[in-house]
């Protein structure tokens, strides 16, 4: 009868704590982004590029001022088997940087663009949206005419609504 007695509670305790791992968002069927950071969409697209380009997708290219030599400011982008990272490859003359870009995935093919930053030697890094309207992700810039920086100008979530 003592055995009996103390497999009852190891029984209900494993039960207990088996049910307690099911998240109650996959029983009703649906499925919220918030805790991994995905968003779960109708058509969501592969996170994996099959064919990956060799050659810059978007770039931005400025000659520098310097007459002596042939010297550029530009910001170039090449894809990765990761669909939504791209390299980032920066030069000013002859300095060079390399970072990796992670655009937001919205659930639509990323469509990255550069465009000309509003001081000299700039680049505003963005994509576009839905709507095909830009938006401003990252700055490259020239400082004080010796340092290639890259800062973030703004920063992107993707939210999961329910109705």
């Amino acid at each position: 009868m003592k055995k009996i007695l103390f497999a009852i509670p190891f029984v209900m305790t494993t039960y207990f704590f088996t049910g307690c791992h099911q998240n109650s968002n996959e029983s009703n069927g649906s499925k919220s982004g918030r805790a991994t950071g995905k968003v779960h969409q109708k058509g969501n697209l592969s996170t994996v590029r099959t064919i990956v380009k060799k050659e810059a997708v978007a770039e931005f290219k400025e000659r520098t001022d310097n007459p002596l030599n042939n010297w550029y400011f530009s910001v170039r982008l090449f894809e990765t088997t990761k669909t939504f990272d791209y390299v980032l490859k920066m030069q000013f003359e002859e300095i060079r940087g390399e970072d990796t870009l992670r655009l937001p995935n919205f659930g639509i093919p990323p469509k990255p663009e550069l465009r000309k930053g509003k001081d000299k030697y700039s680049c505003i890094i963005g994509f576009l949206d839905r709507n095909n309207e830009f938006r401003e992700y990252k700055l490259v810039y020239v400082k004080d005419g010796s340092e290639l920086k890259l800062t973030t100008l703004n920063h992107y979530s993707i939210v999961s609504v329910e109705k």
